[in-house]
């Protein structure tokens, strides 16, 4: 007993690390976890904290040896998955929640696939067939959404997929919108272009305008399976919805060339607006 209450207090320090990253990198998704029924807060935060940790290596880690980082969490993140524990406190609060919601490996690896192939277009200038620019939406979206909603229908297969493809919109739409927002950024800093057939040396407002339509279609298959999420969690989701979709309206209004040039924003203050309005409108059910 006194060894299981040591192991339960290392594993809630691990969880607060989670907690603690996601807050750091994204006042948005804490917004929306905020918003949750409070038994959603840790297991959501803990897939975070792995998403977050992954992403780093890839986008963050330049003049550190990223395969060899990369490669490294991998094998230790299936190794925590096995041993139940590891000594990274990301790991250890991610292979928490894999084994509580019965996460399939399917969906991490496939996550970490998505990752690789960030890393590979960096070294090699790689630019995305439309296949390849599917499979790494899958991968780095499309999966993460799921693993949550997992944790939303835990021990409800049935919900689970029903539900499924409108996660897994409701993923893609949030990668597209981040694309759109940091477009300069992943062009001219990291050399990646994700929108297949896309010449960003020459972005025009055409090619932008068929990028917004795939992206509103999106959300409008994602809002329809929020609505049917259970309570606890539709709220939180929503809140992440209603964010997204406001800054993707401001990039809709932004002309392409300036998308180019500035990276488009929602001050935190207006944040805090739409989680307020996000709140009144879900209480009257006016989602």
């Amino acid at each position: 007993m006194k060894e299981l209450l040591k192991k339960a207090l290392f594993d809630q320090v691990s969880s607060d690390c989670s907690k603690i990253t996601t807050r750091k990198y994204s006042t948005s998704f804490s917004l929306g976890i905020y918003a949750l029924d409070r038994k959603f807060h840790e297991p959501i935060y803990n897939i975070y904290g792995f998403v977050r940790f992954a992403d780093e290596i890839v986008d963050s880690f330049e003049g550190y040896q990223q395969a060899y980082l990369l490669d490294k969490f991998w094998k230790d993140t299936h190794e925590a998955i096995e041993q139940k524990i590891s000594l990274n406190p990301i790991l250890n609060s991610f292979q928490q929640v894999v084994q509580e919601y019965d996460i399939e490996a399917e969906l991490y690896d496939t996550f970490m696939r998505s990752m690789e192939m960030d890393l590979n277009s960096q070294i090699n200038s790689h630019t995305h067939t439309q296949q390849s620019y599917e499979e790494y939406i899958l991968g780095s979206a499309e999966v993460v959404g799921l693993m949550c909603l997992r944790v939303f229908t835990k021990g409800n297969d049935a919900e689970y997929q029903k539900l499924k493809p409108s996660a897994m919109k409701l993923g893609a739409a949030f990668q597209k919108v981040n694309f759109l927002r940091d477009v300069k950024d992943d062009y001219e800093e990291l050399g990646r272009t994700y929108f297949p057939g896309v010449d960003l040396a020459h972005f025009s407002l055409s090619e932008k305008i068929k990028i917004e339509e795939e992206i509103e279609a999106d959300f409008t298959a994602a809002l329809e399976g929020i609505k049917e999420l259970p309570r606890g969690a539709r709220r939180g989701v929503y809140i992440a919805y209603i964010y997204y979709k406001k800054l993707f309206d401001k990039i809709k209004s932004t002309p392409a060339e300036r998308l180019m040039h500035e990276r488009i924003r929602i001050p935190n203050t207006r944040k805090f607006g739409l989680l307020f309005n996000s709140l009144v409108r879900h209480k009257f059910n006016a989602i």
